[in-house]
């Protein structure tokens, strides 16, 4: 009988720091039939551990057309993830996954895509952008608004000047240094700001405090709930239903119905936290 909580071996074949605390793991399962069945939906999660140290949840930040290996963005904020960021390239972690319920690129075509990332919630995002990409030719015109408390908490900077080919780019931090000539405020109020027409399908990934006016902000424009779909993690452990740390209300749990909802089922949600 196999053991739904046992993690598969995997491989880091490559790491590259995005900024002083954050890394990008590029992974591949030891077992080459693993990694050649290992698919997933964007905005999905897998837990990754590390024997002694724990295992936490992290949103797979590659497209899912990317077959040979895939991608985690881990920020440095407790004992596990200080242990992985001092592993190097050739070492071992444990994967099981993918779990949760992902965006449907599906559901974008057609309309004007506008993602919507605060901090580290650009990496699940920058997952579908990719797709999108790919697929450019089924969508309208795409929007890519990203908000981070410094310049120096920007992740995937060379990714954001590469996009500015395909997408309309802005970025906004918190709280500007000297080499900061950008915008200086929330993402809501980039969003505010620009031109965005009522045939766009928001997608929103950050803190949830971001959530409301920003989707307050997509209202003035045309924009309803329904078009609208957030990635909203809370406290998930197991990823599989079984321990109840991300259970809302005695009934929704975020790691299988989540982390990805639209708005308006957010909504029903966040009431019962």
């Amino acid at each position: 009988m196999d053991n739904e909580f046992l993690p598969f071996p995997a491989e880091l074949v490559d790491v590259k720091a995005l900024t002083k605390d954050t890394k990008l793991y590029r992974i591949r399962f030891a077992d080459e039939q693993k990694q050649k069945s290992f698919s997933f939906k964007p905005g999905q999660f897998v837990e990754i551990s590390v024997a002694g140290f724990g295992e936490a949840p992290i949103s797979i930040t590659s497209p899912p057309s990317t077959t040979e290996y895939f991608e985690l963005c881990i920020k440095k904020v407790g004992k596990l993830t200080e242990k992985i960021h001092r592993m190097k390239k050739g070492d071992i972690v444990g994967i099981r996954g993918p779990y949760g319920n992902g965006f449907s690129i599906e559901q974008l075509y057609g309309f004007n895509p506008i993602f919507i990332a605060g901090g580290i919630g650009l990496a699940p995002l920058r997952s579908l952008i990719k797709e999108v990409f790919a697929e450019r030719d089924k969508f309208g015109n795409i929007s890519i608004f990203f908000g981070a408390r410094r310049p120096g908490e920007i992740i995937f900077k060379d990714e954001l000047k590469e996009w500015e080919k395909m997408a309309e780019v802005k970025i906004t931090v918190d709280t500007a240094d000297d080499g900061w000539d950008g915008h200086v405020g929330f993402v809501s109020q980039l969003v505010e700001k620009a031109n965005i027409s009522d045939n766009s399908f928001a997608v929103i990934c950050g803190p949830p405090a971001m959530f409301e006016p920003t989707v307050e902000q997509l209202k003035k424009k045309g924009i309803e709930d329904i078009q609208v779909s957030v990635s909203a993690e809370r406290r998930m452990k197991c990823g599989i239903g079984k321990c109840g740390h991300c259970i809302a209300g005695g009934e929704v749990y975020v790691c299988l119905e989540g982390p990805v909802f639209t708005y308006d089922r957010y909504q029903e949600i966040s009431k019962m936290l």
